[in-house]
């Protein structure tokens, strides 16, 4: 299923695209595509440490999913072993005497935005942008790491997009910086690589209150891009909302429940502002105190009343995390052990990939069946770990699987769905995949 998806899409190979090899061909045994596939679908598979692939190279599975099924030398295994792996994630922006395995990071970035786009067969009407950011916990001294006092320990502080459940960017950050350090480009550059190709699609960004900054709304403005964003209370904004949290209380010391009220109002701060916008304010009383909440939007009245806003528009937000849960603990992205910040942000890459092709695995081979909304973890475990026979001849790779496999129906309607749009996305010279009985 991996396989398949991967040639539906085609992520491995333009992922590989991304990476500049220095060394003599005619030497090497394994090619930086086979090093990246092999990457890319153990941890798909919930192999996230290198010292794993010490026993899959010998796995004739990883073999058929790396595209290489036997080694050009008799002392060698199809594919690499945890050495040569650690060398390629070790490797500098450029090339160098011991590690000849470069990457260009302006390219990855823009494959997650690419992939997303050619994941649309037309550009759709709207899109809303969810960012987010989150701890990393690191235990070592890592370059890069500093103790969070929100967080509580020593941690990076990765910077998601999401657009659903479409992964646009994944930035590893130090965390000394702040929740928004480094938004406002990545927000431009993401926005900017959509609009090349969907100029007429409407973008909303949504975020706390940690990316309430004049500097990422007056980008949204020039760039043509709603925003929905948090922003913290203060003493002007509690007292514009004073009566209706007055009537909040009032009501839930009747009723014995939380109860709030809604308003709409044009506010400014007296420094940092550059012009007035609006604000959502959502004045809450529940267990006996006032819970106040404040969010400014570029949305007008007439399209998104201020109760809807805030219930329906920016609190769906919160499915964000979610998604950034199955990349931690689904995908292993919080695994960011390596010496150097270039190499941890490089490994957050190869996990984040992994996420893109298990996402690509449910919306083309899952859609309309009891897995549609799986997590990875859960597809990973009903779909990709299930023991099978694999019979390799000379011209053709046979998997069984048993015949009482839970799930089978559901795993060959997923492997029809992504044959076809395999070989739809290869053309009309496509080959077969690997039969699979």
């Amino acid at each position: 299923l991996l396989k398949a998806t991967d040639e539906a899409i085609g992520l491995i190979g333009r992922f590989a695209e991304c990476f500049h090899d220095e060394r003599q061909q005619h030497l090497i045994e394994h090619a930086v595509a086979t090093l990246v596939g092999q990457r890319v679908f153990a941890i798909a598979l919930g192999y996230e440490d290198l010292n794993d692939h010490d026993e899959l190279r010998h796995d004739p599975l990883m073999a058929v999913l790396a595209g290489k099924l036997t080694a050009k030398r008799k002392e060698y295994a199809p594919v690499a072993g945890k050495s040569t792996l650690n060398r390629l994630e070790l490797g500098k922006l450029e090339p160098t005497r011991d590690k000849k395995i470069s990457h260009n990071p302006a390219r990855i970035k823009h494959l997650f935005v690419d992939v997303f786009l050619a994941a649309h067969a037309r550009p759709p009407s709207q899109i809303i942008l969810d960012i987010d950011a989150t701890d990393d916990p690191v235990h070592g001294e890592q370059e890069g790491r500093f103790f969070h006092g929100y967080y509580d320990c020593h941690c990076y502080l990765p910077l998601y997009v999401f657009c659903g459940r479409h992964l646009l960017l994944a930035k590893l950050r130090p965390a000394n910086g702040g929740a928004a350090a480094g938004v406002v480009e990545e927000v431009e550059r993401v926005v900017a690589r959509i609009r090349a190709k969907w100029p007429h699609t409407r973008i909303l960004l949504r975020g706390d209150a940690d990316f309430g900054l004049d500097a990422l709304m007056t980008s949204c403005e020039a760039d043509r891009v709603d925003f929905v964003l948090g922003i913290g209370r203060n003493e002007r904004l509690l007292a514009e909302i004073a009566p209706e949290l007055e009537r909040a209380a009032a009501a839930s010391a009747r009723s014995g429940q939380p109860e709030r009220r809604f308003k709409s109002f044009m506010w400014t701060t007296r420094h940092t502002w550059k012009h007035p916008r609006r604000v959502v304010a959502k004045a809450e009383w529940a267990n006996g105190e006032a819970n106040p909440r404040f969010v400014v939007t570029s949305l007008t009245r007439r399209e998104c009343n201020a109760k809807h806003l805030y219930e329906k528009v920016y609190c769906a937000r919160g499915d964000m995390e979610n998604r950034i849960k199955e990349c931690q603990l689904d995908l292993f992205a919080d695994r960011t052990s390596t010496a150097t910040l270039r190499a941890n942000q490089l490994r957050l890459w190869f996990y984040s990939m992994a996420y893109v092709l298990l996402c690509a695995l449910r919306r083309i081979g899952l859609h309309d069946t009891d897995l549609a909304a799986a997590t990875c973890g859960t597809i990973r475990l009903k779909l990709l770990k299930i023991g099978a026979r694999v019979r390799i001849s000379v011209r053709r790779i046979r998997i069984a699987m048993a015949s009482a496999c839970p799930n089978a129906q559901i795993w060959e309607t997923a492997a029809v769905r992504l044959g076809l749009a395999a070989r739809a996305r290869a053309g009309p010279a496509s080959h077969a995949l690997p039969h699979a009985s």
